[in-house]
């Protein structure tokens, strides 16, 4: 079957044949020299940007590098001027790819990567999914994504689906009736997987369970959902494989960067370490050990049109202790950095740490289909909720004691149910927000 698909990023100028050949190259490393290639290879995109970008340069410094440790952190702010002080010589926003990012760690910016980095990053997806036998141009896809509003995005989207093998659930309006028909369509088409935003696919299978439903019942050609952009709790895992009877494979990328992170057969998270490397950090920009849990910053290793070294992404984590350099395993990942929740007593916690707490509380008995938490003051926490019924009075009180019980006495909680939750222009839920 003609890949349509490869076929089209080849058309506008992505080397992708190429790409997949240096990736394979990269994979045939031993794992005894694999520590050489990463070491020389971010020894060789420091130096290059140092003599090719203006902008890296002031952020180096008159400083000369003799070591890793000695390479700055790149942070979000760094980022926050036009595209043009960015590119490195000789690129512009025409020879590049240019996109922009989601604005969820609330930093939005465009950025850019050279032609052949935007193809290796395609290398990269296409030789993750293919551990679980999925082609973009055959395997059919039921999609839940967000999708533009204004008629050439939307109309670029379509297309680009239909390019690649796939139906888009719009993620917009989750209400009864349209998870209602979302169903009608997973009786008649034959999907291999599902891929989208958790929060909108778990939603979906809370949908199915309400009904006592089990997916591949109505769509027996159904063997994986993959989920991506938002947090992946253990106890959503739990609801979707039960709900959906399909292994459930998770997906931790960003746009700027490249795939981060992508479940293996072995329900392990495995870290891309062929086109990135990825450090855990403490507050003070030090490494921190296998095991312990810090800040995610991210060496992109080929983009040669913009730097992105040693880039806290805004998000926390932990590699596990088996990791190694060829094959890093994400033990956990966290959540945003930037998400916090400030308290009267002075205390700073994640904010998802708030709404982790009000989940195990809130979704016992199945009313509360999903929620966010916002912070209105240092003592007040809105917490908005779509349910079958209000919340009684005391599930209010049992939720503000869990509260009270992990964080602190004392804060002021209001409950308010709401038909639908407000997602972002790209569909994403937002579970914490503080207004601070």
């Amino acid at each position: 079957m003609l890949n349509l698909f490869e076929i089209t990023l080849r058309i506008n100028g992505y080397p992708l044949s190429e790409a997949k050949k240096k990736l394979l190259k990269i994979q045939q490393i031993p794992e005894t020299r694999f520590e050489d290639y990463v070491s020389e290879q971010r020894q060789k995109i420091v130096n290059y940007h140092i003599r090719e970008n203006p902008m890296y340069q002031s952020l180096v410094g008159n400083n000369s590098i003799t070591q890793w440790l000695e390479v700055p952190v790149m942070l979000k702010s760094d980022l926050q001027k036009p595209l043009q002080e960015r590119l490195s010589s000789g690129f512009t926003k025409k020879n590049s790819y240019v996109n922009k990012t989601s604005g969820s760690s609330g930093h939005p910016f465009i950025f850019a990567k050279d032609k052949f980095c935007h193809a290796l990053t395609w290398a990269e997806i296409i030789n993750r999914f293919d551990w679980f036998n999925i082609n973009f141009n055959s395997t059919l896809q039921a999609r839940f994504y967000g999708i533009p509003l204004g008629i050439l995005g939307y109309q670029k989207e379509r297309l680009k689906d239909r390019l690649s093998s796939r139906y888009r659930f719009p993620v917009f309006n989750l209400s009864n009736e349209k998870l209602e028909v979302f169903l009608k369509v997973f009786k008649r088409k034959k999907f291999f997987y599902i891929n989208g935003y958790t929060s909108s696919i778990v939603l979906f299978a809370k949908f199915l369970k309400q009904k006592n439903i089990v997916l591949t019942s109505v769509c027996p050609t159904l063997k994986y959902c993959i989920v991506t952009s938002e947090m992946l709790y253990d106890s959503d895992k739990e609801l979707l494989q039960t709900t959906f009877g399909v292994p459930i494979v998770n997906e931790y990328g960003a746009a700027e960067l490249d795939l981060i992170a992508f479940t293996n057969k072995k329900d392990e998270f495995i870290v891309n370490s062929e086109t990135l490397y990825v450090e855990i950090m403490d507050d003070n920009d030090q490494p921190l050990p296998y095991g312990e849990s810090g800040r995610i910053v991210i060496t992109s290793l080929y983009n040669k049109a913009h730097p992105l070294i040693r880039y806290d992404i805004g998000d926390t984590g932990i590699l596990s202790k088996d990791s190694t350099f060829k094959k890093p395993v994400l033990q956990q990942l966290i959540g945003r950095t930037n998400d916090v929740a400030k308290l009267p007593s002075g205390k700073i916690v994640p904010g998802l740490t708030f709404y982790y707490v009000t989940k195990n509380v809130i979704e016992n008995d199945g009313n509360v289909k999903e929620f966010v938490v916002e912070q209105i003051t240092i003592n007040t926490f809105k917490i908005l909720y779509v349910s079958e019924r209000k919340l009684t009075s005391q599930e209010s009180k049992t939720i503000e004691n869990g509260l009270y019980k992990y964080l602190e006495e004392g804060l002021t909680l209001i409950f308010e149910r709401v038909s639908i939750l407000d997602r972002s222009r790209r569909g994403k839920l937002k579970q914490f927000i503080s207004y601070l």
